[in-house]
């Protein structure tokens, strides 16, 4: 298990460059398992989980070359579907969620996909009803075995359908999607996640020759092909970390500038921030974060406490919650943070208290923030719980007066791409050590 040791209270100056998006990545890099030709993916991020699935796409036959430090040449031309049945496919699939979005592709052109129950971070209840449900729609059937805990769905003539989904979800439209484009006739998805991330996922599957109108809505609606081509698709850039870039900068009185973010794609990132008090500016595709000394949080309009919460797209991404809390910590005036889609992923404030924090958890979906307006937390040695929570742990530790440790650094592995070292060519004492 490796750890940081963290030396907090210095000011940050400087630019950072965001990686490619985690969750567009885990998202189209299945996709190459569509076409028996050549697709190159750009931007892919050097971060655990993407690494773990190119694996997994090796192991499955994909021919993978490394073009450059994150261009990669992907070609499924033999699958090995034999490969699904394996021990080492249940193992490996198994520790990383974004894992089960490969039944969609397989079961679209060997009709049949096979997953174990997938990983990833302990956030509270993460069902996959949505997946299975929408490949039933499309015709296939599904077994559920639930000593060994692996799911199969197979199909002989997946047939296009209209549906409504139960639930948003993003990996679940993926999967969704990608299934249907080669199903026959037409499928109607209502109530389709809408996200950027499933935007590039459509966009890059309509430049195979997919037929998918309504891209951008909770509408879609897919006319089914025989056969996806070549492509060449470039990963945007990840909103997660660019919303955490905020929250450095702000919570260690930094100057910092992010660039080339993809402005546009960020929906409300940038003014959630502002309600927080930050200051920053537009500077044509970068974001400018001035050096605050303090930053107070608004109130709504009749003077009652801010709330933020989270929400499908275009709503306020749960991935940032972890962020904003330890930000409003730090902030003058008080905020409620209601995590509504995940009822764990607000117990790491416990570490956050230990430092000084005052934070009062009023259930597993809801926290009230009193900002101590940058009274320097105290260091202190803590676990990272996750991927989100262990950044936000991280930003803490930089505020912090003196040396904070944080173990279990594998998880900010998995979203963050050498993080220690780009934060440390810009001021930050970060020592990995494992």
């Amino acid at each position: 298990m490796a750890t940081f040791k963290v030396k907090g209270g210095i000011k940050l100056k400087g630019d950072l460059h965001p990686q490619g998006a985690k969750n567009e990545a885990l998202q189209v890099l299945c996709a190459v398992l569509l076409t028996p030709e050549e697709v190159i993916m750009e931007n892919v991020p050097n971060i655990r989980d993407v690494n773990i699935l190119i694996d997994l796409l090796r192991d499955l036959n994909v021919e993978v070359k490394q073009i450059d430090e994150s261009t990669y040449s992907f070609k499924a031309a033999n699958v090995d579907i034999d490969y699904l049945s394996s021990d080492d496919y249940k193992a490996k699939s198994s520790r990383i969620r974004g894992s089960i979005m490969i039944v969609g592709p397989l079961l679209a052109r060997y009709g049949k996909g096979y997953i174990p129950r997938p990983g990833g971070d302990k956030i509270g209840r993460r069902r996959l009803d949505t997946h299975f449900i929408g490949f039933e729609n499309l015709g296939a059937k599904f077994i559920y075995d639930s000593k060994e805990e692996f799911y199969r769905v197979t199909a002989e003539q997946l047939k296009g359908t209209d549906m409504l989904l139960d639930e948003a979800s993003v990996t679940g439209t993926a999967n969704i999607v990608m299934t249907a484009v080669m199903a026959k006739g037409k499928t109607s998805i209502y109530n389709a996640a809408c996200e950027p991330y499933l935007q590039q996922l459509c966009k890059m599957l309509n430049s195979m020759g997919a037929k998918i109108t309504g891209v951008g809505s909770n509408l879609l609606h897919i006319e089914g092909v025989e056969y996806l081509g070549c492509c060449t698709h470039r990963i945007l850039p990840d909103m997660i970390e660019i919303g955490s870039f905020i929250g450095l900068a702000a919570i260690t009185k930094s100057e910092i500038t992010i660039k080339n973010v993809a402005y546009d794609e960020l929906g409300v990132i940038p003014s959630v921030f502002s309600k927080l008090g930050i200051k920053m500016e537009r500077q044509g595709d970068d974001i400018y974060i001035p050096a605050q000394e303090s930053y107070e949080i608004q109130s709504f309009i009749d003077g009652s406490i801010l709330t933020i919460s989270d929400a499908p797209w275009p709503g306020f991404t749960p991935d940032l919650l972890s962020i904003v809390l330890v930000v409003a910590s730090q902030a003058k005036g008080s905020v409620l943070i209601h995590q509504k889609m995940f009822e764990s992923r607000l117990f790491f404030v416990d570490k956050l208290i230990d430092m000084g924090a005052q934070i009062i958890l009023c259930d597993p979906h809801r926290a009230t923030v009193i900002g101590q307006n940058h009274m320097q937390f105290k260091a202190t040695t803590m676990t990272s719980p996750d991927i989100r929570a262990g950044v936000s742990l991280l930003l803490a530790a930089l505020a912090a007066d003196g040396e904070s440790t944080i173990h279990n650094i594998e998880q900010i592995d998995r979203g963050y791409q050498n993080i220690d070292t780009r934060l440390n060519a810009i001021g930050a004492q970060i020592t990995r050590i494992d």
